[in-house]
């Protein structure tokens, strides 16, 4: 019997099975794929993000892999270009976006190395349930051997289509209808920052990642996604073309290495995130469009959230319960402005009082590092719409 099984090795799961093995818990970690395996991803890392990898001493692993460092990010939308730095956390200034079939590998090896048991190519078809409360799973190698494992706590970390949550009947307990829809690519030969890109009913994304290939990712409505799917290559330049006119020179000259990617599914919800013998985590718990790349850090900062929270009080079950139910308090709690923020660029559209705002700030280069702060949550709405923002906006 386990302390606890981690159902998903991805960003969420394999971070959760370290901290918690490093604590002391027995762990089995189950994922259905065979790494490396990449998958959709807007790779990019904000802040805190790159602070918790640098706190759980696997940064220097990242760092390690051909990455192109990211120190600048800019933004552009109807002839206003917003320039600026990162600001820190834990002296953080520098992120990375890291390709996935690179990041997880390292993550699930960061918890087998802390003593977790990692099973590879298993895939979750049942949960067991004593009484009222989840006791375990049942799983099915990729070979269609069977097992069974028990464990006082069974997370679910497997993603947005969570085999976990839909065998305990997680409700959603937030919801809203899909925004945006999207599809990228990878170039070689293009030199760039963080750029975001915006116009209204488009939306272009672009970080570099490792191998010295750059990322280009594109979003259109949801309402366009049937078209847009039928001749995706040719939206994704005109996209680019339409939007970002500079981008668009420089890629052409560069050279695209792998085929289009893409979706029509960025679902946007908070489900009931525990109960009995149950937990979710990362994208299982908490859904949004990849629009903000909020994905990779979410998930690191829920993990570390949700075991701080378990401490030592796994073995109890009226503790762990009342560990569960705060848990997805403050899954809301933390994440729920990031969630409407998220919601607003998903619509793409450009309202002008942001324009106004921007055009304010614009010469300030102090509230315009403190403008992109607050998309990484480097910075928070209060205190972003500080004394000196207030002065700008009255003088504007």
């Amino acid at each position: 019997m386990y302390d606890v099984i981690v159902v998903g090795a991805r960003c969420a799961g394999a971070p959760t099975a370290m901290l918690l093995a490093r604590a002391g818990y027995s762990v089995l970690l189950l994922e259905k794929a065979r790494f490396p395996q990449d998958k959709l991803s807007s790779h990019y890392l904000h802040q805190p993000g790159v602070a918790m990898l640098d706190r759980w001493g696997l940064l220097d692993k990242i760092r390690s892999t051909n990455i192109t460092p990211i120190e600048r990010v800019s933004y552009e939308t109807n002839g206003l270009r917003l320039e600026g730095s990162l600001l820190p956390v834990d002296g953080h200034t520098t992120t990375y976006a890291p390709r996935r079939f690179v990041l997880d590998p390292i993550l699930a090896d960061a918890a087998a190395a802390a003593g977790a048991d990692f099973r590879e190519g298993c895939t979750v078809t049942a949960l067991l349930r004593e009484s009222d409360r989840i006791a375990g799973v049942t799983y099915k190698t990729a070979e269609g051997q069977e097992f069974t494992e028990h464990a006082h706590l069974v997370i679910g970390a497997d993603g947005m289509r969570s085999t976990v949550a839909k065998l305990v009947d997680a409700p959603n307990v937030i919801q809203h209808p899909t925004a945006a829809c999207t599809y990228y690519t990878y170039w070689e030969g293009l030199s760039a920052h963080f750029e975001l890109y915006e116009r209204p009913g488009r939306w272009v994304g672009v970080v570099p990642t490792n191998d010295d290939l750059t990322l280009v990712m594109t979003y259109f409505p949801q309402s366009e996604f049937t078209q847009v799917r039928t001749d995706a290559q040719s939206f994704y330049r005109e996209a680019i073309r339409t939007t970002a006119p500079g981008l668009h020179e420089r890629i052409s000259a560069a050279t695209q290495v792998e085929r289009l990617y893409g979706t029509g599914e960025q679902l946007n919800f908070f489900r009931q995130a525990s109960g009995p013998g149950w937990t979710l985590v990362g994208d299982a718990a908490h859904h949004k469009d990849s629009i903000a790349a909020r994905g990779i850090t979410d998930a690191f900062l829920q993990a570390q959230m949700l075991v701080d929270l378990i401490g030592q009080d796994l073995h109890n079950p009226e503790a762990l319960d009342a560990v569960g139910a705060r848990y997805g308090q403050d899954l809301q709690d933390t994440f729920v402005e990031f969630y409407r923020g998220t919601l607003n660029v998903g619509e793409l559209s450009v309202p002008e009082e942001r324009l106004a705002l921007l055009r304010a700030i614009s010469s300030n280069q102090n509230l315009v590092d403190r403008y992109f702060g607050t998309l990484s949550g480097v910075c928070s709405l209060d205190d972003f719409y500080n004394e000196e923002l207030l002065d700008t906006l009255a003088q504007a």
